[in-house]
């Protein structure tokens, strides 16, 4: 498998464009081709893992899976005697 970034995705017409780490050629991406539970769509700038089969029009991700994601947890700010405290 590959890795890369989803260049544009959109919602409505269930495609988008993902670039190959390294790459520099658009491959096109179906939302029918992603692999995950629910809801089948990707973000721009996600990192997905796919392979690539070349179509009647030119290259196609397939078997795309998004990558998970380590985000910082938020921090909430708590007013307590002009101090801000982050969770624990």
């Amino acid at each position: 498998m590959l890795s890369g970034k989803v260049k544009w995705f959109n919602n409505a017409k269930g495609y988008g464009f993902i670039v190959a780490d390294g790459g520099d050629e658009d491959l096109f991406a179906h939302y029918s081709a992603i692999q995950m539970e629910g809801y089948r769509t990707l973000k721009a700038g996600q990192a997905v893992m796919f392979n690539i089969l070349q179509g009647p029009k030119g290259l196609h991700a397939v078997e795309i899976r998004p990558q998970a994601t380590v985000e910082a947890p938020a921090q909430t700010q708590v007013a307590e005697k002009g101090n801000i405290k982050a969770p624990a």
